[in-house]
This record gives structure tokens, C-alpha cells and sequence, in this order.
């Protein structure tokens, strides 16, 4: 059953105690890891600078090495079996793998608690594609991003609840190894409890083969993104993402030493800020989206990214070195705000950035192999972070790069990554500009949304009151939509750029082009049988008196030779704004009225083709629009 709230999910049992089991793998994941992590930058006497780094790149080595080796294996048994069973069957691996962690930590033994680390990486890669994997089979579309939403805040709280009590335990004077060691046993009991709590989750291909062959199902699994060049490029954009956020994530204990000469407590205030950021941003993105998978803020997610990942740079250039400042003293230290506004906003982006990919993924793959696709994600993922750990200990130790300088330049290839992977896929670019038309000059209301079908071919057809009509209902309906507009709007600069890219179809009247007329019916009816969207504007023209035209027969020519439903659409409001043509024969600027104004897109029930003449339509759409032009 869809829910408009994302919060309302967490009272539902086909998710709940999976959102639990997750999140409270993560929890113990972080735990033990900065435990971990305390233990050999601050606690272990007789370590040089260098040890240290060699500990923290051979840690997120180990840690990442798993992915390699079983994601292959993971994506197929996430595939084949019952999600939730499996995801049992994890949490007993986690107990035994967590039982050895506290042998290591009782006996302060850095190389088993290595070996632990290595172990939590198998857990994670088991557990990752049934993570992913599972979400679209108990979610419908319009729940996806929501849900990722949450899976995102969850495991970003479970960081920072996670370094607050590994940190603290393995601090306590005398007792803390075996706290740390309770600690991680009773989170991997409590995440059998919720993982029995998990509703069956039907196997979506039982009749599959496992290949245990780790080399030539790698290698299989890689081939499936090649079938879907939009799932290749998130997948991509993923992995970046995780190249970008383990550059930061890694070298933010020596940073915190060395840069910011901080103590244990503030580094994990920022990595607790850090957390907070990408949960708030994950959190929003339903929001911003409008409940539907909204790629265009995957570009604002990078822009903000950079820019805030490189102002760390200019916020704190130089290295203090170690002083040891508690978190009060740091705090009046000149740029420390500016570190942490910095570091919650570039947070707060990579939200943006991550939770429209994921859903992506999900959305668009196919259901009996989406278990695999995600495992070869992870695997590209895991890549991305192994050339992060390359990179880094290349800039620092060959061409003695300061911490503060790697991070910068970090930020400046994020950019350029960024750059490329939108030429690449100009999707991402045009929803982008749409979003930020839509979402900086109007407030828009949307009502019967969900009246447009969710597959199968249809028309839409609306009033014509302005130049931004399509993009306010294209940037609106899930589905991506066709539209059929005149010839001048489709060559407008800017605008023709997410026209095209959105495969618009140009139009003139036979007296202006009638090749070009018949061009674009011809293009209509390949679109509908193809099983596609087409949005018209039955009027033909935008008004100049905001008042509706009369429907011209086109649609009615449309039908007759591809009986689809039309699903009738008016837009309120819009009338008198920058981009209608209210004082455009005033021959000077047309300047909006009211700035982020009040606009409505009302949707009606589809009307059967054999109903659906110009007449018709003309009269149902006057009376959605009512008196608000």
C-alpha cells in the first residue's frame, strides 16, 4: 500500500525490521571500525606518522577486499533465495565474525582485529545486494525514494551513533576492550532478532545456477550494466561518490591530528557532523523530488560538493600539528566554524548526490537480475575506493601533498568527473535545469498525479498558457513524456537543450512546413506504439489573453490512427509569469508579477479514445482549470 510520508513506512512491517537490521549492522560496523580506528591512531604507544597511515590504508584495504572477491557470489544468492532468509543467515555470520572480534579486542591484538576487518567486509558484502536488492520488491515507485531516503539517514546515524560508542568505549580506563567486545556481540544479537522479524521476501529467480567462479561472474555481472547505458552511468556516479566520500571518510583522522591538531573528541564531532549532513540531505531528498526519482538533483548534489569540499582548503590550509585540542578549544580556534559549516553542507550535497542514483538503479533494472546489478555496483564501487586509497598515498608520499591539498584536489576532480558523466548522459543536466526552473520562480501543487497510467502508451493533453508549460508537467509526471511543440519554442537557447534531450518533437502548421507536420504525426505514432508518453497542446499556440483557445482536430487524428486513453491535465496560476506572454505587446522585458509563485497542475481520469474528441478534452480541461488562469 503506497504512503505519501516516508516516516509512515517505519510502521510497517514488510519494513521496519528490515530498516532495523540494517541499521543496526551499521551500527556494529561502525563500532568495531573506529574502535578500531582509536586504538591505533590515539591509543598505541610507538607508532610513527607513517605506521599510522600505513594502518588506516591496510584497514580500508582489507575491509574493501571482500567486494572483489564475493559480490559475484552475493548479487546471485540475493537473486535465487528469499531475501529475508538470507539476510539471517548474515546476521549468524555477524555473531561468530563479532566473537572473534572480541577475542582481538580483550587481547588488544591489532593483526586479528585486521582480520576481523576483513571479515565485516565479507558481512557487508553479502548483506549489500539483498540491501538494495530488497527495497524496490517490498516499495512501490512512488515509496522508492523515500525509502532509500530513510535506508540512507539510517546508516549515516548508525556512523555517528556507532563512532560516539566505539570511541567512548574503547576509551574507558581499564575495562575498555571488553565493553567494546560486549558491545559488538549484543548489536549482532539484536540484529538476529529483527532479521527473524522480516516478512518472507519471494526469491525473484529460483530457477538461477549459481556460478561460484568469483573471476567469470565478475565479469558477468559487470556485462548486465552494459545492457542499460542510464543504470551503467549511476552505477558510475555511485562509485565516485564512494571515491570521493573514502577520501575524506579515510584521511579524516589524520586530518583532525595533524591539520586541525584535535583530540579523539573532536574527530568524532566531525564525523558525527558528517553523518548528521548526509542524513539530512538523504532525508530531503523525498522532498525535493516530489516523491518521484528525481536525477536533476544529482547535479546540484555535485555542484555543492565541490564548492564546499574546496572551501575546506581555504577555510584551513595550514597544518597545526598535534596539540591535542578538546572540542571547546578547537571551537575558538580561527576557520574551526567554517570547517564545520563546510563540512555539514558538503554532507548535505552528497545526499543529494547519492539517494537519486540508488533509486535510479533500483528503478530501472531489471527485477530477476537487479540483485546482481547491484553486486557488480558494488564492485565498482569497491574499485573506486581501492584507487582512493592508491591516490591518496600517491599525493602524499610521492609528491608530498599536505592532507589539506589532497582534499582540494579531490574537490576539483569531483568536478570534473562530474562534468563528463553529464555529457555523457544530458538526462541528468536537463532535469537538472527543469528542477531549478520549477523549484526557484514557482510553488507548485500537484493533484491526481497518480491518474496517469504507470506503463502502456497514452497522450496527455493540457492548456498552453506559457514557454515552461512542458517542463512543469514533464518535470512533474514519472513517467517521461514525449511532447509535441511548435517549431519557434522547440529552438528557444536553453530551453531547446532539454527539449531535445527529452526527445520533444517539433511541429508546424502545413501552411509554415507540412513536411515537418507530417514528420512529427508520424514520429507521434511510432512514440505510442513503442509504448511512450506523447504530451500535446491541442490549442496550438500559447494564449495572449489567458484565456484557453479552442482544441484544434490534431489529437483526434492521433487517435484514430493509435486508440490510446488521454489523460486530460490543466495548469493554474501561470498566467502573468516571466514566461507567459502577458505585456509582450509592450515590445519590452515580460518581468514576473510574483516571485516564487503560487501555480497548480491538476490531473484528470483517463479518457477512453473513442471518447476523446477536441470538443471533449477542450470542455474537460476548462473545467479543471476552473476560473485560475
Amino acid at each position: 500500500m503506497s504512503t505519501s510520508n516516508q516516516f509512515a513506512l517505519l510502521k510497517e512491517r514488510r519494513f521496519l525490521p528490515f530498516f532495523l537490521t540494517q541499521a543496526l549492522g551499521a551500527f556494529n560496523d561502525n563500532v568495531f571500525k573506529n574502535a578500531l580506528i582509536i586504538l591505533i591512531t590515539f591509543l598505541t604507544v610507538g607508532l610513527s606518522e607513517a605506521e599510522e597511515h600505513q594502518y588506516t590504508n591496510l584497514a580500508a584495504g582489507l575491509f574493501i577486499l571482500p567486494f572483489f572477491l564475493f559480490s559475484a557470489t552475493s548479487g546471485q544468492l540475493a537473486d535465487k533465495y528469499d531475501k529475508a532468509r538470507l539476510a539471517q543467515a548474515v546476521k549468524l555470520l555477524e555473531i561468530a565474525i563479532m566473537v572473534v572480534a572480541a577475542i582481538g579486542f580483550t587481547h588488544a591484538n591489532i593483526g586479528l582485529l585486521l582480520v576481523t576487518l576483513f571479515l565485516m567486509g565479507l558481512h557487508s558484502t553479502l548483506f549489500g545486494p539483498l540491501k538494495y536488492g530488497i527495497l524496490p520488491q517490498v516499495l512501490d515507485d512512488k515509496e522508492l525514494v523515500g525509502g532509500n531516503g530513510l535506508i540512507e539517514m539510517a546508516t549515516f546515524l548508525a556512523i555517528l551513533l556507532g563512532t560516539l560508542l566505539g570511541s567512548s568505549l574503547i576509551r574507558i580506563e581499564g575495562d575498555g576492550h571488553f565493553w567494546v567486545a560486549a558491545a559488538t556481540i549484543g548489536l549482532a544479537l539484536l540484529g538476529l532478532g529483527t532479521a527473524l522479524a522480516m516478512p518472507p521476501a519471494a526469491p525473484v529467480d529460483p530457477g538461477l545456477k549459481i556460478n561460484w567462479n568469483p573471476i567469470s561472474e565478475t565479469w558477468r555481472n559487470v556485462q548486465l550494466l552494459r545492457g542499460n547505458r542510464a543504470v551503467l552511468l549511476s552505477c558510475l556516479g555511485i562509485s565516485w561518490f564512494w571515491f570521493f566520500g573514502s577520501m575524506y571518510f579515510t584521511q579524516l583522522p589524520s586530518y583532525t591530528k595533524q591539520v586541525l591538531g584535535g583530540d579523539p573528541g573532536v574527530y568524532t564531532m566531525l564525523l558525527a557532523l558528517f553523518s548528521i549532513g548526509i542524513g539530512l540531505g538523504s532525508m530531503l531528498c523525498e522532498r525535493l523530488s516530489g516523491h518521484k526519482v528525481e536525477i536533476g538533483l544529482v547535479p546540484f548534489g555535485a555542484i555543492g560538493m565541490t564548492v564546499f569540499g574546496a572551501d575546506l582548503f581555504f577555510a584551513w590550509p595550514n597544518p597545526a600539528g598535534e596539540q591535542h585540542h578538546a572540542i571547546r578549544e578547537f571551537l575558538v580556534q580561527p576557520g574551526a566554524w567554517r570547517v564545520l559549516f563546510d563540512l555539514v553542507a558538503m554532507a548535505v550535497f552528497s545526499g543529494f548526490f547519492i539517494v537519486p542514483l540508488f533509486a535510479l538503479v533500483q528503478s530501472r533494472s531489471d527485477p530477476k537480475r537487479r540483485s546482481r546489478i547491484i553486486a557488480a555496483n558494488n564492485i565498482l564501487n569497491a574499485l573506486f575506493m581501492v584507487i582512493a586509497a592508491a591516490v591518496a598515498v600517491l599525493l602524499l608520499n610521492v609528491f608530498k601533498f599536505s592532507i589539506p591539498q589532497l582534499l582540494l584536489a579531490t574537490a576539483v576532480l569531483n568536478a570534473i568527473v562530474a562534468i563528463y558523466i553529464f555529457t555523457l548522459v544530458p538526462e541528468f543536466l536537463m532535469r537538472f535545469l527543469i528542477w531549478i526552473i520549477i523549484n526557484t520562480l514557482y510553488r507548485l501543487k500537484v493533484e491526481g498525479l497518480d491518474k496517469v497510467p504507470d506503463e502502456g502508451p497514452c497522450v496527455v493533453v493540457a492548456n498552453h498558457v506559457s514557454f515552461v508549460d512542458a517542463l512543469i508537467i514533464g518535470g512533474s509526471v514519472r513517467r517521461p513524456i514525449r511532447f509535441v511543440m511548435d517549431h519557434g519554442i522547440f529552438k528557444i537557447p536553453v530551453l531547446s537543450f532539454i527539449f531535445r534531450t527529452a526527445k520533444a518533437i517539433p511541429i508546424a502548421s502545413a501552411k509554415v512546413d507540412p513536411a515537418l507536420l507530417e514528420r512529427a504525426y508520424a514520429e507521434v505514432d511510432r512514440a505510442l506504439a513503442e509504448g511512450e508518453v506523447v504530451g500535446i497542446f491541442p490549442e496550438g499556440a500559447i494564449t495572449r489573453t489567458g484565456e484557453m483557445l479552442p482544441f484544434r482536430p490534431g489529437i483526434e487524428r492521433i487517435l484514430a490512427a493509435r486508440p490510446v486513453p488521454v489523460v486530460p491535465i490543466a495548469l493554474r496560476g501561470l498566467w502573468g509569469s516571466l514566461f507567459s506572454r502577458k505585456d509582450s505587446a509592450l515590445g519590452r522585458a515580460r518581468l514576473p508579477r510574483r516571485f516564487w509563485s503560487r501555480i497548480a497542475l491538476v490531473v484528470a481520469d483517463p479518457v477512453p479514445p473513442e471518447q476523446a474528441s477536441a470538443a471533449a478534452l477542450e470542455t474537460k480541461v476548462r473545467e479543471l482549470r476552473g476560473d485560475w488562469a
